[in-house]
């Protein structure tokens, strides 16, 4: 039975691999080695005693180079917008308020009316949101809604330069009361007050009313809604705070690294709020 002869391929050398490596090395990373050469020469010939002019290469890496600045005809817009299109997650800003409430519990005995008051000390935390990202319609051209002006182009080894301008809906306080919640709730009231039905014994003698956490927090928890949503000493912070964090993501998560990658450099970031939540 005849054999069947299958020719070997010719064995490339390790010398020609390691060679091959070592050029494509030395082209992405061609200004890093120029600027190694010449320091290199430059120490020999300073320790020889021969004072000559070389040239002068700043040493840089290749991701260094991109973000330093090269001459780009990209459409930079479309980028940075894509980049806000991916946001998922709103921007939060937060306050926390403390507050008194007070508990009471009516109960007939007889013909007399006899209620008990305690009053509780309470601290609440609610947030306001601002969605990032409110969808295509929203950055629609015709919106206005956003808007990237190239100051500058890159070139000559420097940077260009960009400023942005957005308009975002404004911050949405707490909808409901499970927006809110609340802590240093004390298992002890600070404060008891009752009515006196009998002569010289109180209310509380006769009831000794024992109230279930889960009440009083439910209790406290619809007062800190009302308060977030409409005391001007709690809203007022709640809508600055989501509206510097919302302006500060919006720069340093997206915008920013955005430009840069591109050998821009983000001159200035304005940020307006719509009337309504558009």
């Amino acid at each position: 039975m005849a054999t069947l002869f299958v020719p070997r391929r010719p064995r490339v050398p390790r010398w020609v691999k390691w060679t091959a490596v070592l050029v494509v090395a030395g082209l992405i990373f061609r200004r890093a080695v120029a600027w190694l050469v010449l320091l290199t020469l430059s120490s020999a010939l300073h320790l020889i005693g021969v004072n000559a002019h070389l040239p002068r290469i700043k040493f840089a890496w290749p991701w260094q180079t991109i973000s330093a600045g090269t001459t780009t005809n990209t459409n930079l817009g479309p980028w940075v917008l894509q980049k806000i299109e991916g946001i998922s997650k709103p921007a939060l800003g937060q306050a926390n308020f403390n507050f008194y409430f007070t508990h009471k519990v009516s109960k007939n005995i007889g013909p007399w009316p006899c209620w008990f008051a305690s009053t509780f000390y309470a601290v609440g935390h609610a947030s306001a949101t601002v969605d990032l990202n409110p969808g295509a319609a929203w950055w629609a051209p015709a919106t206005g809604h956003y808007r990237l002006q190239v100051l500058s182009r890159p070139a000559g080894g420097k940077a260009g330069h960009v400023a942005v301008t957005m308009v975002l809906p404004p911050p949405q306080l707490p909808q409901s009361a499970h927006d809110v919640t609340i802590d240093n709730l004390p298992s002890k009231p600070i404060d008891t007050q009752h009515s006196w039905t009998y002569p010289g014994l109180g209310c509380g003698v006769v009831l000794k009313p024992q109230f279930a956490q889960s009440v009083l927090y439910a209790q406290a928890q619809t007062i800190a809604f009302y308060k977030a949503t409409h005391s001007p000493q709690i809203t007022g912070p709640l809508i600055r705070t989501a509206e510097a964090q919302a302006a500060q993501t919006i720069r340093n998560n997206f915008i920013q690294p955005t430009v840069n990658a591109f050998g821009y450099v983000l001159d200035g970031l304005t940020v307006r709020w719509s009337a309504g939540p558009g």
